[in-house]
């Protein structure tokens, strides 16, 4: 029996693209305090790292203020490192600006009572929306639990340790498979953020470490299946050895947008960053000029309705271009 076609004809998909580039809006972006990395839906966020470098208190961070931000978000943490308790005393932390030890061992005073239940009552905010996976720690139980939550941000941490379905799989194409499966996630409309495990490499000097200047695409754990796969790929890592505090987010990949590096203070204390003044990347503008991003919002230079004058296009564009391709 032959396989039936399944395709969409390019005068069609064409009617329909120009109605939305005329009169449609861009992706939707989860808003956070940092300017990167973009989580939105249909994306496959991949952020590396040495073990300890912060990046699950990155992630973390991330997604709690996008929560903040946004009262429809709803978010699955799939984390096999580390129990959710823990991850929830890492931004009380951050947020009440009490130091982890002193949360992590209940050592609390007077001095800390206002600071504490502030930052109790910013989590508790969000509570309801968001929910952590137990074991098995396979991408079967993720999907199912993404369901029952509703979720539209996925946490996978890390991708290393999550199987993907079925029992056939070899080890050596056990990652290709999972990242295959996590952007079946991100096609039906998830955002994806995965952690992954790097390698060392040499720095400048020849020697084997995890500083930023050695690392690259190259380093991440079976880097070809993960760098393909994913749509923004970041690795966090120290500048220098001596100086573990202040790290950067190298933006190596990005399939849709300029990249983006940015340096960040790492306050170990809290679990928390903070962006070095001056250390995003310039946006490029008209005229050869550039300057500093400071907002997310949409030049109105280039709303629908103008793009539609520029280019001699009615108002009525997209539904004739429908019309005609029905």
């Amino acid at each position: 029996m032959l396989t039936p076609a399944r395709y969409i004809a390019g005068e069609t998909l064409f009617g329909r693209w120009r109605g939305d580039v005329l009169t449609g809006s861009g992706p939707v972006v989860f808003p956070h305090t940092l300017p990167r990395p973009e989580i939105s839906p249909g994306l496959v966020t991949l952020i590396g790292g040495a073990p300890g470098a912060g990046k699950t208190a990155l992630t973390m961070m991330v997604v709690v203020e996008a929560l903040r931000h946004d009262p429809k978000l709803r978010a699955l943490i799939a984390n096999c490192e580390m129990a959710p308790t823990a991850l929830l005393d890492r931004q009380l932390a951050r947020l009440s600006g009490i130091e982890a030890e002193v949360i992590r061992h209940r050592r609390f005073g007077e001095e800390h009572a206002e600071r504490l239940e502030a930052g109790l009552a910013t989590l508790e905010s969000i509570a309801d929306r968001i929910a952590f996976l137990e074991s098995p720690y396979d991408l079967n139980n993720v999907a199912a639990a993404a369901d029952a939550h509703a979720a539209n941000v996925l946490v996978i941490d890390y991708i290393q340790r999550f199987a993907p379905p079925g029992d056939d799989v070899e080890a050596r194409h056990k990652v290709n498979r999972t990242m295959d499966y996590l952007r079946r996630f991100a096609a039906g409309g998830h955002a994806v953020v995965v952690l992954s495990a790097v390698g060392r490499s040499k720095d400048s000097s020849g020697r084997s470490s995890y500083t930023g200047s050695g690392l690259s695409l190259a380093s991440f754990r079976e880097s070809s299946e993960l760098e393909f796969g994913a749509d923004d790929a970041f690795i966090l890592a120290p500048l220098d050895d001596a100086k573990p505090d202040v790290v950067r987010l190298a933006h190596l990949k990005s399939r849709h947008s300029a990249a983006r590096t940015i340096d960040l203070r790492f306050d170990r204390a809290r679990q928390a960053f903070t962006l070095i003044d001056g250390s995003a990347d310039a946006a490029p503008v008209a005229g050869g000029k550039r300057r500093r991003r400071t907002s997310v919002e949409p030049d109105p230079a280039f709303s629908p309705e103008r793009l539609a004058e520029l280019w001699g296009a009615a108002d009525t564009a997209a539904a004739d271009s429908e019309e005609a391709v029905q």
